[in-house]
């Protein structure tokens, strides 16, 4: 019913730190993947719990940014515990043949100051597509055991382009979940810390 992207995820930016590269692994106590989907006259917002990546960084050279996730589909969390497990059965994620969410990015584009286009391809039920973020740069600082770097990203997905398909027809007309999911992804990274 959505998807993180993204991807989770991700999600993944560059950040202007060290004139080299720089990898960071995501620091998932200080992210999130979240999502929003429209579900009768309101939407419904959720996240995934468990997930974790990498991004790099070239300072100077953000045609180099790059960027990896991998999000535990049986990590949906809506805050409710009866949707929750509906989410995770074959009506939706599918999460005991497809477990996985993943996300690889490919390029960016469009770099402004601090925002660019973060484009990858997004694995979700078992289906690839390519993926079109929008990218905002939050920085790096400087820790007492390395840096850390930090992003948030955003977009729009059509869950039926990943075969998500599930939906109730309602007694006055229309469809009970909307197709369109909003994705929202704030991401810290560290690089350089030791153990």
């Amino acid at each position: 019913m959505m998807r993180s992207i993204a991807v989770a995820a991700i999600f993944a930016f560059g950040v202007a730190a060290s004139a080299g590269a720089e990898t960071y692994q995501i620091d998932a106590s200080h992210s999130t993947i979240g999502f929003r989907i429209r579900h009768l006259v309101g939407k419904v917002k959720g996240r995934f719990d468990t997930f974790e990546g990498t991004f790099d960084h070239v300072d100077g050279k953000p045609a180099a940014w790059k960027a990896a996730a991998v999000i535990e589909a049986a990590s949906v969390n809506t805050a409710n515990a009866k949707r929750d497990d509906h989410l995770r059965n074959p009506d939706f994620f599918n999460v005991e043949k497809c477990p996985k969410l993943e996300f690889v990015s490919k390029k960016v584009t469009e770099v402004k100051g601090n925002t660019a286009k973060l484009h990858g391809d997004l694995t979700m039920l078992c289906v690839t597509k390519p993926v079109v973020l929008d990218l905002e740069i939050g920085g790096v600082i400087k820790e007492k055991d390395g840096l850390r770097a930090g992003a948030l990203a955003s977009g729009k997905l059509s869950r039926k382009e990943f075969k998500l398909l599930y939906n109730k027809i309602l007694e006055a007309g229309g469809v009970a979940i909307g197709d369109e999911v909003e994705i929202d992804v704030e991401i810290e990274g560290t690089a350089g810390k030791k153990g």
